[in-house]
């Protein structure tokens, strides 16, 4: 057995347990796997269709990565953050990505602030469609390319790894759709200070987009806990 669901999920050159975690950070980041639960080895093999193998050496690279833990006896679990981690880590990642954007606005290239536009273009194309799952993709692509054009590999690698933690967060914290189109709004900004290569503008406008999605998150994290 070495099929995944959908069939086109991944690149070529990937290899099928990498496949497998691509699809598993979107279970995670979608809320289909719920911070906490339980990852059942059987039911994922059903429905992705691939063996136990690849997909517990998907796990294991989702465990190294953060996203989910695994406890000796007991099986893997999704993550599960308390308000202090979240508070603490938006603050970490509010950091890197200002430090990343005020070094991409002296090394960005033409061609990937047109790649910017482009995606801002689809961000709200999805906004108006209110397709948050493909919103949710294009926005991690506008973050990742920053983090790319920073050209600081220790910088890019840090923020990865600390970043793959807060997925589902930064997900959820825009089903508020006021909040949504906010954040919206915040991203046309960034854009606009990187095109007039402003390194001081794009670092205090993504720290601040990075402080208001934590403050969004522990308040809809409340919400719930007292509805």
């Amino acid at each position: 057995m070495n099929s995944l669901t959908p069939p086109d999920m991944g690149i070529v050159r990937d290899t099928l347990h990498q496949r497998i975690a691509t699809h598993l950070r979107e279970l995670l980041t979608q809320g289909t796997l719920k911070p906490g639960s339980k990852l059942n080895e059987r039911e994922l093999c059903e429905m992705l269709r691939v063996s136990r193998t690849p997909l517990r050496e998907a796990i294991r690279l989702l465990a190294a990565e953060g996203l989910v833990v695994l406890e000796p006896g007991r099986g893997a679990f999704a993550l599960a953050l308390s308000d202090a981690d979240i508070a603490h880590t938006f603050d970490v990642v509010a950091s890197l990505e200002g430090l990343a954007g005020a070094l991409a606005a002296k090394h960005i290239t033409d061609e990937e602030l047109a790649e910017l536009r482009a995606l801002q273009f689809e961000m709200e194309a999805a906004f108006e469609r209110r397709d948050l799952p493909t919103y949710y993709r294009l926005n991690a692509q506008v973050h990742d390319l920053v983090s790319e054009a920073a050209r600081n590999p220790v910088l890019r690698d840090t923020w990865k790894q600390v970043n793959s933690r807060m997925h589902t967060l930064r997900f959820r914290s825009n089903q508020d759709e006021t909040k949504w189109a906010n954040a919206l709004r915040e991203h046309a900004q960034i854009l606009a200070a990187l095109q007039k290569r402003d390194a001081v503008a794009v670092r205090q406008l993504l720290e601040s987009h990075l402080h208001r999605k934590r403050d969004a998150v522990l308040e809809s994290r409340s919400a719930a806990q007292t509805a």
